[in-house]
């Protein structure tokens, strides 16, 4: 069994989850953020995040995203690929399949970063 290991994110820490309208952001942080919000702004991305979002555990293996998303499965890998490097997925393999998981609180993370309320 092949894991793909992210760090792990401790967000707890207030820093990371500053909201962008308390303090203006460093390019670092910018050029992150940037990359987290490029790899949602995909349609195929976005359905497949709610589609393991939904699923029993969080995760689904590949081969029950290929149909609902309408893609080959080399395009759908690309896909759930580019959602792990951005920290969105975690990837585990299980005999020929391989098996996505939503990484706890990353969406939340993201969401806190925009919400222009929580900082009122």
């Amino acid at each position: 069994m092949t894991t793909t290991v992210l760090p792990v994110v401790d967000i707890t820490d207030a820093a990371c989850c500053t909201p962008l309208t308390t303090e203006a952001i460093d390019a670092e942080r910018a050029q992150d953020l940037a990359q987290k919000l490029k790899a949602l702004a995909d349609p195929t991305r976005l359905r497949l995040v709610s589609i393991v979002a939904a699923s029993e555990g969080e995760e689904a293996c590949v081969c029950d995203l290929i149909e609902p998303v309408g893609l080959s499965q080399p395009t759908v890998s690309h896909h759930l690929r580019i959602l792990m490097e951005a920290g969105f997925l975690t990837r585990s393999k299980r005999g020929t399949w391989a098996y996505y998981k939503l990484v706890p609180g990353a969406l939340g993370q993201l969401s806190q970063l925009l919400d222009v309320t929580s900082s009122r």
